[in-house]
């Protein structure tokens, strides 16, 4: 799932305190030569508030069942994302299917500025203050998926220097 992705640590879920966020709960039809037949599926974020995030789809005829098996999958694709006194380390696009999110670093005391299912993601990562546009679809399953492009795109300093090989005050002088 994260193959295209540099820098991506998998998180084991064991040991940390994950709160799911619920995106949305979408009611499918399947029609068939017996009439419709109903069912549920459920897009959930979790993420310990503190840099670990994942997202998750769960489908089912109940919509208990949906969710559960929803948080379950999210579980299984946990990542660490760089994080910087409480926001991002630099602004990021991402795009997923026709959604396209831009997420930006804000000042402390700004707060969460972003909508939907990008708010979701970014609240469960532990944000607390950056400055958001999701632009194109507004489909929450490719919204998710493309603000998790744009916080895989992240880089911290210490990457950044590591990977030109080069001290960490030489990446900010320039």
């Amino acid at each position: 799932m994260y193959q295209d992705y540099k820098n991506v640590e998998l998180v084991k879920p064991g040991g940390l305190e994950l709160k799911d966020r619920l995106v949305g709960v979408q009611r499918v039809t399947k029609v068939t030569k017996g009439g419709r037949a109903f069912g549920f599926s459920a897009i959930v974020v979790v993420g310990d508030e503190n840099g670990v995030v994942g997202h998750g789809l769960g489908k089912s005829k109940e919509v208990a069942d949906a969710i559960s098996k929803a948080v379950e999958d999210a579980k299984k694709n946990l990542v660490r994302i760089p994080l910087n006194k409480g926001t991002l380390p630099h602004e990021q696009k991402g795009k997923y299917g026709g959604a396209r999110v831009y997420i930006q670093p804000a000042s402390h005391g700004t707060g969460v500025i972003a909508g939907g299912a990008v708010r979701a993601v970014l609240e469960a990562v532990g944000v607390h203050d950056v400055l958001s546009k999701s632009q194109g679809s507004s489909n929450p399953h490719n919204v998710v998926k493309a603000t998790f492009d744009a916080l895989l795109r992240l880089r911290d300093a210490r990457t950044i220097a590591k990977q030109r090989g080069i001290s960490l005050e030489k990446v900010f002088k320039g």
